[in-house]
């Protein structure tokens, strides 16, 4: 068959490969433990949920505008003063299907071929591939001390003439780690001096732990929001637990935003009504499901920290927030996605590779499901991987005797 070489380049998304994998296992009846997934159990907000029902109701189920519904974007203005202190436009707003495709729309309308992205390691899958779906080139960043934080110093000498791009997501999807205020700092400062735009992915940004807070990107910019190169990416999906809904923002310069709604309407013409109202509903309802979800997963990530300590051999940073951890199993094996798919077959449990995050010899571990299933989880783990642990364990109703060790 014949295909384009653009098309074939683009890597599968892992997480959606494991998602089907842990799906098919269950439904042979295996007792699979899923630690790689993105997605908490929580119930989506009610008022999201009344909301979209009171539009459907109505049978008024139609086109909206490309860059989303009116009641939407005021919601979104509403939560860009309140949580970045930054006072927007609706024209400063547009809708997407998701973050994701909003980081897409950033990159396609930005890029012209060869042109680069600076990306921070570790990093989210799909920022490589998407910009590869742009015809431009990932330059990647690596913190020199094998930490989760590259140095200003790092970035900078990555930067070149054909730098157009630096996307910065913190907290950050798959280590946890919140960016330093001093870190985020320079990045706006030595971005607005150099004309380079920057992406600060906020997805995760109110799911912080311990007290700490997510700085606000506009806070370093003394730019209005016509001039300045920051842009923002937000969404419901993890805020709220809503990952089914797909619906994400983008703030930035009304130019750009307009040419980023050309785009979008060529593509998807709008977002779905029901979604957007689903949306609107969280935003604008009672927010105790966002400080329930943050609590239950500061615990999780307690629980989590706690079993991967008794673990021999694996490293772990204190994630700052987001539903993930980022262990080091270097003592166990250099190729991540070997370790993953070993850990599946012998031990029915679900982890994501590091290697697909810039960082080969990790694996992304979520702390999203339940204590049950991360202390079940992370025992497999260890019966599977560690000589010190015991040499039997029951996998559902099964004993598993570990004959490889």
């Amino acid at each position: 068959m014949s295909v384009s070489q653009l098309a074939k380049s683009i890597a599968e998304s892992p997480t959606l490969r494991l998602n089907e994998q842990a799906r098919l296992l269950r439904e042979k009846g295996e007792a699979v433990v899923h630690l790689g997934a993105g997605e908490p159990k929580n119930k989506a907000p009610i008022a999201a949920i009344l909301t979209a029902a009171s539009k459907l109701n109505t049978g008024d189920v139609k086109y909206t505008p490309a860059d989303g519904t009116p009641g939407l974007k005021k919601q979104i203005i509403r939560y860009t003063e309140e949580n970045y202190d930054r006072v927007v436009a609706p024209e400063n707003v547009i809708v997407s299907a998701g973050a994701k495709q909003s980081v897409f729309n950033i990159l396609y309308s930005v890029l012209n071929p060869q042109d680069e992205v600076v990306i921070l390691a570790p990093y989210w899958v799909s920022y490589p591939e998407m910009v590869k779906m742009c015809y431009g080139v990932p330059v990647i960043v690596k913190a020199e001390d094998g930490g989760f934080v590259p140095r200003p110093e790092d970035i900078e000498k990555s930067v070149g003439s054909a730098t157009r791009v630096i996307i910065c997501n913190s907290p950050n999807n798959p280590s946890g780690v919140l960016y330093p205020e001093s870190l985020v700092s320079w990045l706006v400062d030595f971005c607005e001096r150099k004309g380079i735009w920057l992406i600060m992915d906020d997805i995760y940004h109110r799911l912080v732990f311990d007290g700490k807070k997510s700085p606000s990107c506009f806070k370093y910019t003394k730019k209005d929001t016509e001039t300045s190169k920051v842009i923002a990416v937000n969404g419901v999906s993890k805020l709220y637990g809503m990952t089914g809904f797909r619906i994400g923002w983008a703030i930035a310069p009304r130019p750009l935003v307009q040419i980023m709604t050309n785009v979008q309407g060529q593509i998807t013409t709008t977002v779905s009504v029901l979604l957007q109202a689903a949306a609107e509903g969280a935003m604008s309802g009672l927010q105790s499901a966002v400080d329930s979800l943050r609590l239950q997963l500061e615990n999780n990530r307690n629980v989590m920290l706690q079993e991967l300590a008794s673990f021999n051999g694996v490293k772990t940073i204190k994630p700052d927030g987001t539903y993930y951890c980022l262990p080091d199993f270097r003592a166990y094996s250099q190729k991540s996605v070997e370790l993953s798919d070993f850990l599946l077959k012998k031990a029915l449990v679900v982890t994501v590779p590091g290697r697909e995050f810039g960082m080969e010899g990790y694996l992304r571990l979520s702390y999203a499901g339940t204590i049950k299933e991360i202390q079940e989880g992370i025992a497999r783990m260890k019966w599977a991987l560690d000589p010190s642990a015991p040499n039997e364990i029951y996998v559902g109703d099964k004993k598993l005797v570990r004959d490889w060790l």
